[in-house]
């Protein structure tokens, strides 16, 4: 089961994981004593991961490289794919092995497992609203940058098994110019200029006015982020934009305001909860000696 995200580093993420659950370089740190003082070192254990509740699945082969990073040859089925939706009971993963090891990642894997699928799930739940009766089955969920430090390609990746995709994953890969740098430039349009003056190869800009979007288009913005309107407001704001460049909605969508507002006909609806506040996941790992 190989894994690999552009910029994340799978080993070290891992290592870091468990030594901060273990405690290494503090004192009398660097083991789980517990398991140490109570499971023989040989002992060996079966495991099943199971679903809870409904879920979309995410994080699977980080939690297996868990549990192959402290027992190289621990034995592990998956059963269900990151992406999948399962129903609840549903049994995710099986595995076998050294006890110690296996009750020693636990926590690490489970975690991660639980967290990312809840992203996926919540993601999944937007997807359905947004495209459901009364939204628009063309209109695409974005996630954004409110991410947990160090997690965001991890929470990036679980909201594309959810349905989403990606917005700019940082601060390098788009220029978007909000409110507080227009604050600075003067104006929209000013702004919008000297990000193509810099070169700037792709151009978002946040407008939160009608009159701000042809001195946006003017300037040469490729993408609009339409911030905190009505879905009447939005639907105008598309017409005036007449398909120039790709329009967003962002700010107070809901699941119960996401499919009006996708229903205005703008081509993304841009969600910060996916990320920020998706509550994590149940699910668990049940063990049993051999």
């Amino acid at each position: 089961m190989t894994f690999t995200l552009p910029g994340f580093d799978l080993d070290a993420f891992v290592r870091a994981t468990l030594d901060e659950d273990l405690g290494v370089g503090l004192e009398g740190g660097g083991t789980d004593v517990t398991s140490e003082s109570v499971i023989p070192a040989d002992a060996r254990f079966s495991g099943v991961m199971d679903a809870r509740h409904a879920i979309v699945v995410a994080g699977l082969p980080l939690a297996a490289a868990f549990f192959r990073r402290l027992d190289p040859d621990v034995e592990i089925e998956s059963l269900v794919h990151d992406g999948d939706k399962v129903g609840a009971g549903t049994d995710l993963m099986r595995l076998q092995g050294n006890a110690r090891a296996m009750l020693t990642a636990e926590r690490s894997a489970l975690n991660i497992v639980q967290h990312l699928s809840g992203i996926a799930s919540m993601a999944n739940e937007y997807v359905t609203a947004m495209r459901g009766p009364g939204g628009n089955p063309s209109c695409t969920l974005l996630d954004t940058r409110k991410t947990l430090p160090g997690l965001r390609a991890l929470e990036k990746y679980a909201t594309r098994q959810g349905g989403a995709q990606n917005h700019r994953m940082g601060l390098w890969d788009a220029a978007m110019i909000k409110d507080n740098h227009v604050a600075v430039a003067g104006s929209v349009g000013e702004a919008v200029r000297r990000a193509r003056e810099a070169g700037i190869s792709h151009i978002i800009c946040e407008v939160d006015r009608l009159d701000q979007i042809e001195p946006a288009l003017e300037a040469g913005a490729h993408h609009l982020l339409l911030d905190n309107m009505s879905p009447e407001i939005l639907a105008e704001a598309v017409s005036l934009v007449a398909g120039r460049v790709p329009t967003e909605a962002s700010g107070g969508i809901y699941l119960d305001t996401i499919a009006a507002k996708a229903a205005s006909g703008v081509d993304y609806c841009s969600v910060g909860r996916l990320t920020q506040s998706a509550p994590a996941a149940d699910v668990g790992l049940d063990f049993t000696p051999l």
